[in-house]
């Protein structure tokens, strides 16, 4: 079931679409696409006086389809040339599932996990004629609902965002839990040298411990569904307070050709981008 608001199985479609090379996933079954509209219209007339009852309807859509033809007409309806269609070897396709069973597990809701492989392999598909005879319902084909509502710039940035959503949390959260494991490890006595070098020389190990800590904390956060939001406003305040305490004490690091500190600003802007798309709904 796919309709105007993108969500599972629906801005999945659309954020393969987006690709500009089509992974092909193998021994998928067909899939009779049907319009949330329609199934909206349907129950609103089963729910109105004298309406037929006990009865138990298949609501598929007009058209079967493949996976390939469903993402091709995203793809044109985007308005984007058709995508180089690529196999997905069977060894990443493991990967990609079980990786989706991960992240489900942290509380992401995830439309790329084992029980989508099982539901793409069995199909869905149905005989809709009872649905039309006894409810009066035609259902409206994927082409004819993709053209009724052309697509804007704000469905184009949905679909490329779509994918790179996880990929830029995922690297945040990396990025922080890295920083907090390397400053208590082998980047130990850097980080005492710098504190050393300036007036907080007296704290200089209780602050690696607790900027080590705060790191590692905000990763955690970070990677959990329920306490992501959490996790980047605190990456935000501590990103910037960083900046504020460097540029204070250790000014030098401004000249540093690694960039400790100008790398905090893309960092935060990161942040703040994954802050805006973190709703899901």
């Amino acid at each position: 079931m796919v309709g105007q608001a993108a969500y599972g199985g629906s801005a999945l479609f659309r954020a393969l679409a987006s690709l500009p090379i089509l992974p092909l996933i193998p021994d998928t079954g067909p899939i009779d696409v049907v319009q949330l509209d329609d199934v909206t219209e349907t129950v609103v007339r089963l729910l109105a006086p004298g309406a037929p009852s006990r009865v138990a309807l298949d609501l598929p859509g007009p058209h079967r389809l493949s996976v390939v033809e469903i993402v091709a007409a995203y793809r044109s309806w985007l308005g984007w040339p058709p995508a180089q269609i690529v196999p997905v070897p069977a060894f990443l396709l493991r990967l990609m599932w079980r990786a989706g069973d991960l992240v489900s597990w942290l509380g992401w809701r995830t439309p790329i996990r084992t029980t989508a492989r099982v539901e793409l392999g069995r199909g869905a598909i149905g005989d809709g004629g009872d649905w039309t005879r006894i409810v009066g319902v035609r259902p409206t084909s994927l082409a004819d609902a993709l053209a009724a509502r052309p697509a804007s710039v704000q469905e184009r940035w949905f679909a490329r965002l779509y994918l790179l959503k996880p990929l830029a949390i995922g690297a945040l959260a990396l990025f922080w839990l890295l920083t907090g494991l390397i400053s208590l490890g082998p980047g130990w006595d850097v980080g005492m040298d710098h504190i050393s070098s300036t007036a907080a020389a007296g704290v200089a190990v209780p602050a690696v411990i607790a900027g080590a800590t705060f790191d590692i904390l905000i990763g955690l956060a970070i990677l959990g569904r329920r306490t992501a939001r959490a996790g980047l406003i605190a990456a935000l305040i501590v990103s910037l307070t960083y900046l504020l305490l460097g540029s204070v004490l250790l000014p030098s690091l401004w000249s540093d050709p690694i960039g400790p500190l100008s790398k905090i600003l893309p960092i935060s802007a990161l942040t703040l981008l994954c802050l805006a798309i973190l709703d899901d709904r």
